[in-house]
């Protein structure tokens, strides 16, 4: 079995969810060959010498029991964590993935991201996208004293909440020309990704599209979840 998950956006201040996310390493994972994490996994992350905060450690202790089980982990960034470095991938014995990745498995072909790359209609954030995910700009931001960074971030989050409330649906979505071209560019005719916390399969013209949820135990009813993949091919959804 392999098993694909994202947007849990970890942090100390949601202790339901954390406790959500311990529960699935412990209880699915642990049981699984290979564990996909396709981004946003933390609500942000500012830099790999971050990693000694006991949340954190928290979370790479639990991540490195899996991975110690013999459970092969896999990271793809997120739009919130893409700053995760080699040291975290280190500590929690995970492999660091670049953004689009194919696995052969199970007799398929499957593609896997994050998604955001892929909401092309967002231009502001498509060009904020494209230049935080230049080396030279991380390399510059990560200079900075931790405590800026974070006080950076927080900023940047708020004014995504309000940006957020300006766009509509169809922005936020990814666009279907560029799911078309990953396919295209790929060779697969499978997808997994996350990002737009809008769960569901789309069949369009062959291909089959696999949309992880974000995670909510909090809510009414819970949400969040994550998707199967067994020997036999069969892909399955799992919900909190």
């Amino acid at each position: 079995m392999i098993l694909f998950v994202s947007d849990l956006h970890l942090q100390p201040a949601r202790p339901v969810l954390t406790e959500a996310f311990l529960r699935f390493l412990s209880e699915h994972a642990l049981g699984a060959k290979q564990l996909y994490l396709l981004g946003d996994v933390f609500e942000y992350w500012a830099g790999d010498d971050d990693l000694p905060a006991p949340f954190h450690q928290q979370i790479v202790t639990a991540l490195r029991r899996v991975s110690d089980a013999g459970v092969q982990l896999f990271w793809i960034a997120g739009n919130r964590d893409f700053l995760v470095g080699e040291e975290f991938a280190a500590a929690a014995g995970l492999t660091l993935l670049p953004e689009t990745w194919v696995i052969e498995a199970a007799g398929q072909r499957i593609v896997l991201l994050h998604g955001d790359a892929q909401c092309t209609q967002d231009a502001k954030y498509m060009a904020f996208r494209a230049q935080v995910r230049q080396p030279a700009w991380q390399r510059q931001f990560l200079s900075m004293p931790l405590e800026q960074r974070k006080q950076i971030i927080a900023g940047l989050r708020e004014q995504s909440k309000q940006g957020h409330a300006e766009k509509s649906y169809e922005i936020m979505d990814v666009t279907p020309q560029a799911i078309a071209d990953v396919f295209a560019q790929t060779g697969t005719t499978v997808m997994i990704h996350g990002h737009t916390h809008r769960p569901a399969l789309h069949e369009v013209a062959g291909t089959r599209r696999y949309v992880l949820p974000d995670w909510e135990p909090e809510s009414t009813p819970p949400r969040g979840g994550w998707i199967a993949l067994a020997d036999d091919g069969t892909i399955t959804r799992h919900t909190l």
